[in-house]
């Protein structure tokens, strides 16, 4: 049976589409340098953020990598939180699931995340948070979810992994982990689901012992 259940923060947990163009487009004014394009956007979207400010300066001006880099670090980023959006349901999902079933985050966010949960009322409804900062190698990499498998004793057979990109994809794919791709059907998934409510309905349907 599932024992816990992992999801990506970013596009499963909140529609955070503005609060990262708001908070890289603002980084991006104080250098006098263009907006960020919808493919920046994609690539933002499931980065960390110093991978971010290298991407999108290695399409600007890498010179000023390191002077952003620093601005950014000097930046208060809770403004920017409460334009991220909680996905529909997510709360009812919490609720719904089995009381003996994990609640865990697998996310490349870094510093950040404590303060998102926080601002959004969700301190205390996850069992366990992976940052990018927990482990060597941030998603597409598998460490976090194994962190998370290590954590609770686990068999990857015994999680969900719920991701919204290819990134999500490969390290679910990695850590050899069942993947629920949400709202996303152009990615390979055990799962492809539209609403988190559904989640709930899989593990249901999961046997048991």
């Amino acid at each position: 049976m599932i024992e816990v259940v992992i999801f990506d923060c970013d596009g499963v947990l909140f529609d955070s589409r503005e609060a990262n163009t708001v908070f890289y487009n603002h980084i991006l004014s104080e250098f006098q340098l263009p907006p960020m394009t919808e493919e920046d956007l994609e690539y933002v979207h499931v980065s960390t953020a110093a991978g971010a400010l290298h991407f999108l300066l290695s399409r600007r001006d890498p010179t000023l990598t390191n002077r952003v880099l620093a601005y950014s670090r000097r930046m208060e980023y809770k403004p920017f939180i409460r334009l991220m959006r909680m996905e529909p349901h997510l709360r009812e999902l919490l609720e719904l699931l089995p009381r003996r079933t994990k609640r865990a985050i697998s996310t490349n966010r870094t510093y950040s995340i404590g303060d998102v949960l926080r601002i959004h009322g969700l301190m205390g409804a996850f069992d366990l948070v992976v940052s990018a900062l927990d482990v060597q190698n941030p998603k597409p990499h598998p460490d976090s979810i194994l962190k998370i498998l290590d954590y609770f004793a686990v068999e990857p057979s015994q999680a969900l992994f719920i991701g919204d990109s290819d990134v999500d994809q490969k390290s679910a794919r990695s850590a050899r982990v069942q993947f629920v791709a949400y709202k996303n059907p152009s990615l390979e998934a055990d799962y492809h689901i539209e609403d988190l409510l559904t989640v709930a309905s899989i593990v249901d349907s999961m046997p048991r012992k």
